[in-house]
């Protein structure tokens, strides 16, 4: 609700400032906003007292805006007049000025030479004051001045030129991007905050994560290159019965990497990688969760090839049916579904490079829908490291850590059996810690200050490793471990 507020109250701030600046016309586009934001933030609020008080900001403003609009409207009216009045010759002050230029000497009865079109006066300066001719600009009347980005037109989108224009306007419209040029969503046609939201939140151009980043999980890389990476690299092979998969499903106990192998495929592909949660999809004014998943789609076919990652999706796309599920959530998982067969039809249809691939993640397969489960085809399972894994992932976790001479990985990755990869990490940092620990202990925060730098990285000892093990517990049970097994017999596509 704070947030929320916040945008309101910068729509009036923007609103007084313009209207003190003369622009008017701005002003009440800002005020028509803030009055309809704030009649939505009333019907939320529950709180009467709260519900007074903004009841009685909105009438304030809307007074202001009542007030902007006279000065509008006043304004508007003295413009038409005076183009008006310039359009219409003051014959009066013409026979004056012209009386006053006649020498007194001439007859009456023969009539003066007739005076020079560029020397005579203009019909609306009076007193035979000469006006400045104006100076011719580059561009002409016939052709309408490019708005400004903070002018009304250009509030909700961009405006391009039209079919219609001639001129600069249409040539420069026809212009291609330069080679170097980054292409851009346009986003006409669609709330230019929510595609602003996308771009800055979710879209990343390269995650950096190669698969020398990720230890084992040798099958699951795999499975992920044959139905993610060959289709971008060879995509004349995967065309009618081989063509690739819709949609690929990552299942596995938390902490194991699924989402590490979601940045590994997109920086193997050079795709753009869309980092999707339920917040990204979730908005509380009505219809507009659906229009986020469309857009996001929309914006993936644009960005193409694309890879969009969807974590945790059984907060998005649980069962449907259920006495407890929502009408606004039940048509968010309907416009997923709908757009997730999309994206497959164009990329059967269209450009074979031009690929969208939906990646998802779950550590509760059991809880999602069937209809999802059918889309994303290829279900994989990703388990916790094995010895030579364990292994593998402490040398990456301390590759900048300094060991003693005493220190056996091998040995340590014996002990970790059944740790996840998140939770041999933290068993890394800890034992990381445990050398500074000792050094620092009794020591004053003024004392900590001045130790040197070169005694701040101390080795560290195999004792340091076992000391943490006992302080770092696995984060995955038996039990778990066997959930999963039986939904991937039953459900699994390895």
């Amino acid at each position: 609700m704070g947030a929320d507020f916040e945008e309101v109250y910068e729509n009036l701030k923007q609103a007084r400032e313009q209207a003190l600046f003369g622009k008017y016309d701005t002003s009440v586009v800002y005020y028509q906003g803030f009055l309809q934001q704030m009649q939505k933030l009333m019907n939320v609020i529950r709180d009467p007292e709260k519900k007074n008080e903004y009841q009685k900001l909105r009438s304030k403003v809307s007074s202001e805006y009542e007030q902007v609009k006279d000065i509008q409207k006043t304004l508007s009216c003295l413009t038409s007049e005076s183009r008006f009045s310039r359009q219409q010759p003051d014959y009066g002050s013409q026979f004056d000025d012209y009386s006053r230029q006649e020498e007194p000497t001439r007859d009456p009865d023969v009539w003066p030479p007739p005076t020079p079109v560029e020397n005579r006066p203009s019909p609306n300066i009076r007193g035979n004051v000469p006006r400045a001719a104006p100076k011719k600009s580059e561009s002409s009347s016939r052709y309408r001045s490019k708005p400004s980005n903070n002018s009304p037109a250009n509030y909700g989108q961009q405006r391009g030129s039209r079919p219609g224009d001639r001129g600069s306007r249409g040539q420069q419209a026809k212009k291609k991007p330069e080679e170097g040029d980054e292409k851009k969503f346009d986003p006409q046609g669609h709330d230019k905050d929510l595609v602003e939201n996308l771009e800055r939140d979710i879209v990343q151009k390269n995650p950096n994560v190669h698969w020398s980043d990720i230890a084992d999980l040798v099958e699951a890389k795999k499975l992920l290159q044959e139905a993610v990476v060959l289709p971008l690299i060879i995509p004349d092979f995967f065309k009618g019965i081989r063509r690739p998969w819709k949609g690929v499903l990552m299942v596995g106990p938390p902490g194991t990497g699924k989402t590490l192998l979601a940045k590994g495929v997109a920086t193997e592909c050079g795709t753009t990688f869309f980092n999707i949660s339920s917040a990204a999809l979730t908005s509380k004014w009505h219809g507009e969760s659906e229009k986020l998943v469309r857009l996001l789609f929309e914006m993936a076919r644009f960005y193409a090839p694309s890879t969009i990652f969807i974590d945790e999706i059984d907060s998005i796309c649980s069962k449907r049916g259920s006495s407890s599920e929502h009408e606004a959530s039940r048509r968010v998982k309907s416009e997923l579904l709908i757009q997730m067969d999309g994206v497959a039809g164009a990329c059967e249809v269209e450009d074979s490079t031009k690929i969208v691939m939906v990646l998802a993640a779950t550590n509760f397969p059991w809880d999602l829908d069937e209809a999802l489960r059918r889309r994303l085809e290829k279900r994989i399972y990703i388990p916790l490291p094995t010895e030579k894994g364990r292994e593998e992932l402490l040398k990456i976790n301390l590759k900048e850590v300094p060991l003693a001479p005493d220190v056996d990985l091998a040995a340590v990755a014996a002990t970790l059996d059944g740790y996840s990869g998140a939770d041999i990490t933290n068993v890394c940092r800890d034992a990381a810690m445990m050398s500074f620990r000792r050094r620092i202990r009794g020591l004053s925060p003024e004392e900590i200050r001045n130790i040197p730098k070169e005694e701040w990285s101390l080795p560290t000892s195999m004792e340091d490793f076992l000391e943490a093990k006992e302080k770092v517990n696995k984060s995955v049970s038996a039990d778990d471990l066997k959930k999963y097994k039986e939904w991937m017999s039953e459900f699994g596509s390895v």
